[in-house]
């Protein structure tokens, strides 16, 4: 079957990319240190509400490239679009301001978390460097908690949260820095829980104000990094706040695209590929559009 020339119109659109085969890299020969020489990716267009799955794909992650993509439609498909969710990517979001002006731009909720997450870890590496002078091992303490830190207070039975509590207490103060980064992170989870639930301006403030004071109190630079992060793109959280509208579909793509490789055990034409991805995605569409 045919795939159309345009995507089918779509009010809820999804932008994410998607590396193409493995990174290559090379020595540098002045510095003799391993570089990257080629690490192609694609960006993926998704319909977010519909079932027209992928709606296209083009090389590249910059701006331009999606931007380029963005300009061949139609202006009434540009028009009809109303919501855009995007990861935490100022590429995607100076295309999508530069070619869907009215489209509401959110920022998916679960890269806000995975970037809570990174920065418990690295809060947590550091402090294992500081106090040790080395990489951590399996017998410190902090070790057997690495996993902990990073699932939700809810996930976590009172004994072992007691436990995990318990060990960075006795640690002193660089336990209670680590034990910070996770308090952070759980108040920046409390802020997000608010999507879908009709949230007042109230709530969202005092949510809000409550994770940027406990960044500024507990006085740690990744921290700070990531407030000011928040604060950088919080128009855009605010809006996932607001309509709830997530990206889950386009990281449902990727897993497909990927899948897709795997099945074909790689492709060297990117052509090939983008065809292959968009044909194995919109299987759905084609069974409710065409008769039995």
């Amino acid at each position: 079957m045919l795939l159309p020339g345009e995507p089918e119109p779509v009010t809820a659109l999804g932008i994410d990319e998607t590396r193409r085969g493995r990174p290559r890299f090379g020595v540098d020969p002045q510095t003799g240190t391993a570089t990257v020489t080629a690490d192609r990716w694609h960006t993926g267009f998704v319909d977010l509400e519909g079932v027209h799955g992928l709606l296209g794909q083009v090389e590249g992650r910059a701006s331009a490239d999606a931007g380029a993509w963005l300009a061949a439609r139609d202006p009434a498909w540009r028009a009809g679009v109303r919501v855009v969710a995007i990861d935490m990517c100022p590429a995607y979001r100076a295309a999508v301001r530069a070619h869907l002006p009215q489209a509401t731009l959110v920022v998916d909720h679960f890269h806000v978390v995975q970037l809570a997450n990174r920065t418990v870890n690295l809060v947590r590496r550091r402090v294992t460097a500081s106090l040790r002078g080395r990489r951590v091992r399996a017998s410190d303490p902090e070790y057997g908690i690495r996993r902990r830190l990073l699932r939700n207070r809810e996930d976590l039975t009172d004994a072992k949260f007691a436990d995990m509590w318990n060990r960075l207490i006795d640690l002193d103060a660089p336990g209670e820095q680590i034990l910070s980064a996770w308090i952070a992170k759980e108040e920046l989870r409390a802020l997000l829980a608010l999507a879908r639930t009709h949230p007042t301006r109230h709530q969202i403030s005092h949510r809000l104000w409550d994770f940027y004071r406990w960044c500024a109190d507990s006085d740690i630079a990744e921290l700070a990094v990531l407030a000011r992060t928040v604060e950088t793109w919080w128009p855009q959280i605010e809006a996932f706040l607001h309509t709830g509208t997530t990206n889950a579909a386009s990281e449902g793509i990727n897993r497909l695209i990927k899948l897709e490789a795997r099945n074909a055990y790689g492709f060297r034409n990117p052509t090939n590929q983008r065809l292959r991805s968009r044909c194995a995605t919109r299987r759905k569409a084609w069974r409710q559009t065409q008769p039995a």
